[in-house]
């Protein structure tokens, strides 16, 4: 593989499309595992659990709602990982196997636009807790100025790469796992009674409003289940699938959970669907709340190095061959474009659910792509030869795959037909339109080679 790697220092800062061989893997078991605690630690998840209240959910219900989604993603994750952790090539490279040299631009954008949106929205509640701060020590008030620094801090330490994010999410991991703690404490001593009459004692409902839930918090972090190679062929050798697998679970599962009960009971307290506002409210003692508030910045940190910068780098490399500290700072300008003042406005949670939606139903048939044609068609199988392959502008996987694009354009309608309930009804039919496809289209043929239809 020797031919289509990079030099050693590129590998190591994950700066690179190049396959990254298992001796210069960075990522042990435990430091994967922070590293997806850290990434699935965000305020957005806070705000999900926030919306569901308007739904009608009580408390059991958003609990099974977050449980479900979180187990299925985690099932995608520990089935979508496993094309990059054994070729060590990233996400965008996995997609030309299906879609082509070329036609993988499509869906490695797409992955790439709610990661921005994300990382815009964090980056303010981030600087919005800085601001906070901010006043409570000095009197000074400027939000503006706490999120352009808050976002010059979160550039600098992406140009790092993997590295980068590596560092913070092990720190991170761990410091925001006991503000979780405290802050369900928090809101279990001080406003236990107002979220057991409003929250618990309601009688809620286990109708659509309970299934899209379900599709919410499966939504809100379905993109990493997508790129969850990006992440993998990092991992050092000898971990196997159900290994990772647990990894992932540990990570995600318990934290998400947490996070979702812990949003509404805020917001159910507060009447607030801002979180970093619901907090503010509720702490009096000024240390506790710096403290609560810091915590808060570094979840924003963790999960933007981990989850919102990593693939739409990869995307702007592959598809207008930059560099990737160029990359970088590109997301980050465009970031602060997505207007992020206005998307965590309180009058905002309810678009952001919809959001949330909208982009599951165009993830679930590209991931139905990737798993028909890495199970199905390549039965888990990727020879040196063939990951080769995948690099060479003008070898087999050159160009597009009509086979996947229709495929996609086909499961993307039936998606949103009922954007509550996409991901299920839009993956199965993409599969197999996909399967079909590849099997009776004429210009599908160059991409048969080497698989189950290879004649």
């Amino acid at each position: 593989m020797s031919e289509v790697n990079t030099n050693e220092k590129t590998q190591q800062s994950g700066a690179s499309l190049e396959p990254i061989s298992k001796d210069k893997r960075i990522m042990g078991w435990g430091s994967n595992t922070m590293l997806w605690l850290g990434g699935c630690i965000s305020i957005g998840t806070l705000a999900q659990g926030s919306a569901q209240l308007e739904a009608g959910l009580n408390l059991f219900q958003l609990f099974m709602a977050v449980t479900i989604g979180t187990v299925i993603l985690v099932i995608g994750i520990a089935l979508n990982d496993q094309f990059s952790y054994k070729t060590g090539a990233p996400y965008a490279v996995q997609l030309r196997s299906a879609f082509g040299t070329k036609g993988n631009i499509v869906p490695s954008l797409i992955r790439g636009v709610p990661a921005i949106v994300w990382y815009g929205y964090q980056t303010w509640l981030g600087g919005a807790a800085i601001n906070n701060i901010s006043i409570a020590l000095f009197g000074f008030d400027n939000i503006w100025l706490w999120f352009i620094v808050f976002q010059i801090v979160q550039i600098l330490l992406s140009i790092k790469g993997f590295q980068g994010a590596k560092w913070v999410g092990n720190i991170g991991g761990v410091v925001i796992s006991i503000a979780m703690i405290y802050l369900l404490y928090l809101c279990i001593t001080q406003y236990g009674d107002v979220v057991n009459e409003n929250l618990m004692q309601k009688s809620g409902t286990w109708g659509m409003p309970f299934i899209a839930a379900v599709i919410a918090f499966f939504g809100n972090s379905t993109p990493v289940m997508l790129n969850a190679g990006d992440y993998s062929r990092e991992m050092k050798d000898g971990m196997s699938s159900f290994k990772r697998g647990v990894s992932y679970f540990l990570a995600m599962v318990p934290a998400t959970v947490l996070l979702g009960i812990i949003g509404a009971m805020a917001s159910t307290a507060t009447g607030l669907a801002n979180p970093i506002n619901a907090f503010a409210q509720m702490v009096d003692n000024k240390i506790v709340m710096i403290v609560t508030l810091g915590f808060i910045i570094f979840a924003q940190l963790t999960t933007n190095l981990a989850s919102n910068v990593i693939p739409p780098a990869y995307a702007f490399m592959d598809a207008f061959k930059m560099k990737h500290r160029t990359a970088v700072i590109l997301i980050g300008i465009l970031a602060v474009c997505t207007c992020p003042w206005i998307l965590t406005d309180d009058s905002s949670a309810a678009g952001l659910a919809l959001f949330t939606k909208i982009y599951t139903a165009f993830f679930g048939p590209i991931f139905a792509i990737l798993i028909t044609d890495f199970f199905i068609l390549h039965r888990r199988k990727f020879s040196e030869a063939a990951l080769k392959d995948l690099y060479d502008p003008k070898g087999k996987h050159a160009g597009i795959n009509w086979a996947a694009i229709i495929a996609m354009c086909v499961g993307v309608v039936i998606g949103l037909v009922n954007v509550d309930i996409s991901f299920f009804t839009a993956t199965i039919p993409t599969g197999l339109i996909f399967y079909f496809c590849m099997k009776y289209m004429k210009s599908a043929a160059p991409f048969r080679a080497g698989t189950t239809l290879d004649k």
